[in-house]
């Protein structure tokens, strides 16, 4: 008999009608194993096609085998699309048989999953106006969906849904709530949710009595200490001891002490740890890497290693995170040798190192210009199978640059081509800005137009680095040039730095008038001058003798609140105290915060 179901040809599919319930089911069962989806929907339609007082109509059952296999097997390797699987949820529907809570459940989270939320969404008010009957697993799985997209709005529908259908929020359903909100650091709202649960208070027209648990106040402590309140979240802690069965564990004290070592208070953060000890709480590497990384941060590297030998010695062991922000910051201070002792103590810990840790040494000696060791950690990179990476490239050019080993520079871009990596926006304005320096500006020109025909889009910074060029060897009318390109064609907007490279080259080139177009091109942009935009141009006017206008731009100073420093005061004070303008300087000073020897400079000569 099961070899007739399984090979029965479907041309004549009405005979299926004389069969009983339970053969049907069996036959839909034995078509969908053996991968005769259609055939079973083909039986699955003559079901319902059947008279509606016969036991042959498809009903929970027949929902449940389709479903299960639909949601869980693949068809000719290709997954049913979910709008298909939505089409037949909706087609028993129509026909009064109504998926099962698990399975319904099964599905959204299948659609959320994908980013068909909406769709989610529709089918979940859909089969509510069917009379399906849902639990608080199915609400669950779509407020994951609806809260990963922070649709807070419909997030508060549906909880008036299950009010609407006396479905009772558990601690997951708060627990959805609360980690959500915080992620998008909507605290006092989780704050608000918690005393609804725990208060027994009505949540949307319900009674609610959901005792917290620790999740629950981890995720509310975490989210505390990541918008600076942590003082909030040792309230929270001290409330989990009060509530039996919810005694704070090691994530609790994690995020706590994160939270401390972030805003700089590290003396509170090994408080905490030491507090966590005396408690019987065990630490693990995350801890010691929380306080070991804010030590290193806030410049206390020594008792980031004390601290570090005393956690080993208490039989705790660091991982590549340890190592690599003691690495880092031994780096910074240009202590390669015990950056190097603590390279070899992780090796002969059998701690691995990973990418990250190579390419910190590798930044390091770049940027103190030890290029050799940078070359031998590289070496070593490659001996362990590890490819570097663009980020990785982008520094070892950036220290050939620095280092006038411009050979080096086209190893480094050859092996990239060779990896199949790609120059990006960094690469190519850490050449421009080396080609700049050393005023090969016909090669700063090639890399530009090389990058732009490879679909690099050029920054401010290249714009930068190539109008510094030809400004300096002279050549501002090509500097102009550019700008105008800047600004027209590529919808790069110019910033103050820049605007003050071309004002100075300007005035230095007795183009005193363009520099102050320039100027006023800046107010029209909305671009902010600084100092040493106004230095620029004071320079500029006192060559041209332009009274007028340096008190106009004295005044524009004082206006945008933009302080003189030594610099401003030693052009004004010479210049107007010759011209007998002793008043108007002492108007501009007092004006203005100038720093204690610029005050006393000027006061001096006036």
């Amino acid at each position: 008999m099961l070899r007739r179901f399984s090979f029965a040809p479907m041309e004549g599919v009405s005979w299926w009608r004389n069969l009983s319930f339970s053969s049907m089911i069996l036959t839909h069962l034995i078509l969908l194993r053996s991968g005769r989806v259609k055939d079973a929907l083909k039986v699955i339609d003559e079901m319902f096609e059947s008279n509606e007082d016969s036991n042959c109509r498809p009903n929970d059952a027949t929902g449940d085998i389709l479903f299960s296999f639909l949601l869980k097997r693949e068809r000719n390797g290709e997954i049913w699309s979910e709008d298909e699987i939505v089409n037949l949820v909706l087609k028993f529907g129509d026909h009064g048989v109504l998926i099962s809570s698990f399975w319904m459940g099964r599905l959204i989270t299948r659609l959320c999953r994908n980013r068909k939320t909406n769709r989610a969404w529709d089918l979940f008010t859909e089969m509510i106006k069917l009379g399906a009957v849902l639990e608080s697993a199915t609400c669950n799985s779509l407020l994951t969906g609806l809260a990963r997209e922070g649709n807070f709005n419909r997030m508060n529908e549906l909880m008036a849904k299950m009010v609407e259908m006396d479905i009772q929020p558990n601690v997951v359903t708060f627990g959805i709530l609360i980690n959500h909100m915080c992620k998008f650091r909507r605290v006092d709202d989780a704050l608000e949710v918690l005393e609804k649960m725990s208060g027994g208070k009505e949540s949307g027209g319900i009674s609610v009595s959901v005792e917290p648990d620790v999740v629950i106040y981890n995720t509310l402590i975490d989210g505390l200490c990541k918008v600076g309140r942590q003082q909030e979240g040792l309230g929270l802690m001290e409330r989990m001891r009060s509530q039996k069965g919810c005694a704070p564990d090691t994530i609790t004290y994690n995020c706590l002490i994160d939270g401390f070592c972030k805003a700089g208070e590290i003396e509170k953060g090994k408080e905490l740890f030491d507090e966590m000890n005396k408690e019987g709480v065990p630490p693990n590497v995350v801890t010691v890497n929380t306080l070991v990384g804010g030590m290193c941060r806030t410049g206390r590297v020594s008792s980031a290693v004390d601290f570090f030998v005393e956690a080993q010695r208490r039989g705790m062991k660091g991982d590549a995170v340890t190592y690599t922000a003691l690495i880092n910051a031994f780096c910074n201070v240009n202590n390669f040798e015990k950056a190097m002792e603590l390279f070899n103590e992780m090796l002969k810990s059998g701690c691995s190192p990973d990418a990250i840790v190579y390419y910190t040494l590798i930044s390091g000696f770049s940027q103190a210009g030890r290029m050799a060791d940078a070359s031998f950690v590289l070496a070593e990179l490659k001996e362990l199978g590890i490819r570097p990476d663009t980020v990785c490239y982008n520094t070892l050019i950036g220290g050939f640059c620095r280092t006038n080993k411009f050979h080096r520079v086209f190893e480094m871009l050859k092996e990239m081509e060779e990896a199949g990596l790609k120059p990006d926006t960094i690469t190519y304005n850490t050449l421009i800005a080396y080609a700049s320096k050393t005023g090969d500006l016909k090669f700063a020109q090639k890399v530009m137009r090389k990058m732009i025909k490879a679909g690099v889009v050029p920054t401010v910074a290249t714009y930068g680095a190539l109008i510094n060029a030809y400004c300096l060897n002279g050549n501002v009318n090509e500097a102009m040039g550019i700008f105008k390109d800047m600004k027209a064609a590529s919808k790069v907007p110019p910033n103050t730095v820049i605007y003050n490279i071309l004002i100075d080259s300007l005035c230095k080139n007795n183009k005193v008038k363009s520099a102050v177009s320039l100027m006023e091109d800046m107010k029209i942009r909305g671009v902010t001058p600084n100092t040493t935009t106004y230095n620029a141009i004071f320079k500029g006017l006192r060559d041209e003798k332009d009274l007028e206008k340096v008190f106009e731009f004295m005044d524009r100073m004082i206006e945008h609140a933009c302080n003189p420093d030594y610099i401003t005061m030693e052009i004004l004070t010479e210049w107007l105290s010759a011209v007998g303008e002793i008043e108007r300087l002492k108007k501009f000073v007092a004006g203005c915060e100038v720093s204690g020897s610029s005050a006393q400079k000027a006061s001096a000569r006036t």
